[in-house]
Formats: structure tokens, sequence, C-alpha cells
């Protein structure tokens, strides 16, 4: 069983509790009483009960404060996954899309999204989804425009056989349309109030 860490002599059990006082993190602040409790005399056993933890974890807490201070026992996270681009691949990324395909060398006149992921497999060993690299590419404020297609052998003059237009004017329509008739033979109709006298 190895001998009791001793905390660091640069600090005192007032000078962590007013720390704890102005600090904005909660874990935090909950640390630095477990260690002013220990400066004060108090067993490793007793702020792990004050702290909510065992002895285990403040012993932690001990050799982080000791390594780094006050900031040594915040909450440290992961900060998430690791890009699998870098910023060089991804400038390498931009330069290949603004470039834009050869027809002769690439065989294609535009690039595709397959394009770009065989592409980026074969430059750099990085494999990503279809949907990861259309992300990637929106990231970098490109968007997929394609002109729409044409045939060859398109004739307009037979388009126009083809186009719905709208008569200028519908038949029965206009000014000699009857009026309605009047309701004055004392029916109603219904599901309207009838008046009283």
């Amino acid at each position: 069983m190895g001998g009791a860490l001793a905390l660091r002599e640069d600090y005192d059990a007032a000078g962590l509790r007013a720390l704890a006082r102005t600090t904005r993190h909660a874990g935090q602040a909950r640390r630095l009483l477990a260690l002013a409790a220990i400066y004060d005399g108090a067993s490793r056993g007793d702020a792990a009960r004050l702290a909510g933890t065992d002895r285990q974890i403040v012993r932690d807490w001990v050799v982080r404060f000791n390594a780094e201070g006050p900031d040594g026992v915040r909450d440290h996270h992961g900060g998430g996954v690791v890009p699998r681009l870098t910023p060089a691949m991804l400038e390498a990324l931009m330069r290949r899309i603004e470039d834009g395909p050869i027809a002769a060398v690439h065989g294609v006149v535009r690039w595709r999204q397959a394009d770009l992921g065989q592409w980026l497999y074969e430059e750099f060993g990085v494999s990503l989804s279809r949907s990861r690299l259309s992300a990637v590419i929106r990231g970098l404020d490109f968007r997929l425009l394609t002109g729409r297609p044409r045939h060859h052998a398109q004739d307009p003059e037979a388009q126009d056989v083809f186009k719905k237009a709208s008569p200028t004017s519908w038949p029965g329509s206009g000014p000699g349309i009857p009026a309605r008739p009047s309701n004055s033979g004392g029916a109603t109709r219904r599901g309207s109030a009838r008046k009283r006298s």
C-alpha cells in the first residue's frame, strides 16, 4: 500500500474555498472544497464522503491538483472525434474541386461524389461515406450545380407543338352569363335562418 500523497504547499484551505466560490464550474467547486477539507486536516475518506465519491477518485484529484493547480480539477472533456480530414487534405480537396476534371485524363466532365471519394482514398488513404463526403463538400461552401440535360437532336420547333397553352377566352364565361335568380318565393336555403315578423 502506497503512502499518502501530500498536497502542494502554495495553496491553503481558505484560498481553495475562495476559488470554489468564484468558479462557474460546479464540478471544479466540489473538488476544490474536498481538497480544502484535506488542507484542514480531514482524511481522504472524509473528503470523499463530503464530495460524494470514493477515496480513489479523491486521490486522482490530488494528483491532478498537484500537477496543474486548480485548473487540473476542472472537467476535462475529450473534445469529440478527431476529424479524418486534416486542414491540408481539405485544402487539397478544395483545389481539386475548383480546378475541375480534365475529360481526357479523368474520364469525366464533372466531379461526382464517387470520383472525389475515390481520389481521397487513393491520395490520402481516407475513406468517407457519401453522406459524410457530401457534408464536407457543403462545409467548404460548394454546391452541386448541373445544367438540365439536353438531347443532341432536340428540335425547338417540335417542342412548340406539345406546349400547353390556355385559350385566351373561355366559352360561356363573360358578360353573357345569366344572373342568379333571387330568392323571393319565401323558400329559404337549407340551413339558413328565416326572418321573424
